[in-house]
């Protein structure tokens, strides 16, 4: 069996996965058996993803532990999210304009566009149907490849690309080392073609914003267009198909409404991105460069750190004990679905927009949608450090 194959498997949802007592900073065991430190308070997280002593370039300049077993995009120091200081600060500015809240305010229309185009699909499809292959997918797919100015050969890959940059490390390392390396020519081929023709896309303004910027190395700015292109879309499909798992197999009761209420669905959307995560992973990890006092507790130098942003979304000190109660309501605080710090998530407001007009709509189009297999029987999309249905069987 490979990382590809479907798997019925009893891991349960991802909001039931969160497991772990939120507390003071304490010592942890990481992914390959060495010890680490494990942060869970919501503002000792904060802390730890703020500080510039706790460094994300760190875990890959010295011979600490293995965070990764595969050489994925994630574990590659010239992704954005590997860098810090001024090299991070450097990179972010290429796009950070692109996605403020007004910036993406502007795209709501041409993205609810592509919403109900997809949602003319879906309704045409014989009954029933995959709501991942015939919605959650395609949905970020068509609004990454408008931004990005992506062609139909480019779309057909990004999946394929997807499974190998974010592999749990169930993969051959040959097999995603090559699959990276295939990508990141492509990536390279469409910074030089915006070079030579120049357009009014997220790529083209880029590289306008380097080029001003000055002294961006080329290397990073590949691996930035291919994490936008993959992140851009993985991120939004695996929040959008946990989503739909959780409502029609969960929350029926909340559909109407949904569908009803834009405001209400904008309430949801938020709820939902901080009560779900993408992935098992444990935390964000950072290397601490010297003795930092968290919490109370001295973190020695040296150190690899987990901060845990889904655990501490269920602080019951200071968010509701029962959360899931009332899907409606505002939250008690803001959330780290999105982390925080300089690393915090550009395209925040992005996935949000998407995934409240991706929800809205599908539950004003389809009032009547509903599972057409037991929710406890879903096939995991496994392989990836996001998880989320292989498929997900609806009819109406």
């Amino acid at each position: 069996m490979t990382a590809a194959d479907p798997v019925p498997s009893p891991r349960p949802p991802l909001h039931h996965a969160i497991q772990g007592v939120v507390g003071p900073p304490c010592p942890t065991e990481l992914s390959d058996g060495s010890p680490g430190w494990l942060v869970s308070r919501p503002g000792d997280v904060r802390q730890v993803l703020s500080d510039a002593r706790f460094r994300r370039s760190s875990l890959w300049e010295t011979d600490g532990p293995a965070l990764s077993s595969v050489p994925d995009l994630v574990s590659n120091p010239d992704l954005m999210f590997n860098q810090d200081g001024p090299d991070h600060l450097r990179l972010r500015r290429t796009l950070r304009r692109a996605f403020t809240p007004r910036a993406v305010a502007r795209w709501e229309p041409w993205i609810a566009a592509i919403v109900e185009q997809c949602l003319d699909g879906l309704a045409r499809c014989e009954r029933p149907a995959d709501a991942v292959e015939r919605y959650a997918l395609p949905l970020p797919v068509m609004v990454i490849s408008r931004l990005m100015g992506l062609d139909e050969s480019v779309r057909a890959r990004l999946r394929h690309w997807a499974e190998h940059a974010f592999s749990d490390g169930s993969h051959d390392s040959a097999e995603v080392a090559s699959s990276l390396a295939e990508f990141a020519e492509v990536g390279s081929a469409l910074l030089a073609e915006r070079r030579r023709a120049p357009s009014d896309d997220l790529v083209s303004g880029m590289v306008r914003a380097a080029d001003a910027e000055g002294g961006v190395p080329e290397a990073q700015l590949v691996q930035l267009v291919c994490g936008l292109a993959i992140g851009g879309h993985d991120s939004t499909m695996t929040m959008l198909s946990n989503c739909l798992l959780y409502l029609l197999g969960e929350r029926p009761d909340c559909w109407e409404r949904l569908g009803a209420d834009e405001g209400a669905a904008e309430v949801l959307t938020d709820r939902l991105l901080h009560l779900i995560p993408l992935g098992d992973d444990r935390g964000s990890a950072r290397h601490a460069a010297e003795d930092i006092e968290v919490g109370g507790v001295v973190i020695p130098a040296g150190s690899v750190v987990l901060a845990d942003c889904s655990l501490a979304n269920r602080d019951p000190d200071i968010f509701s004990a029962r959360p899931f109660d009332d899907l409606f309501a505002p939250l008690e605080a803001p959330t780290l679905a999105f982390g925080a710090g300089p690393h915090y998530c550009l395209g925040a407001w992005l996935a949000r927009l998407e995934l409240r007009l991706g929800l809205h709509r599908l539950a004003a189009r389809f009032p009547t949608l509903r599972l057409a297999e037991p929710a406890e029987g879903v096939e995991w999309r496994l392989g990836s450090s996001s998880r989320s249905p292989r498929r997900l069987m609806v009819t109406w």
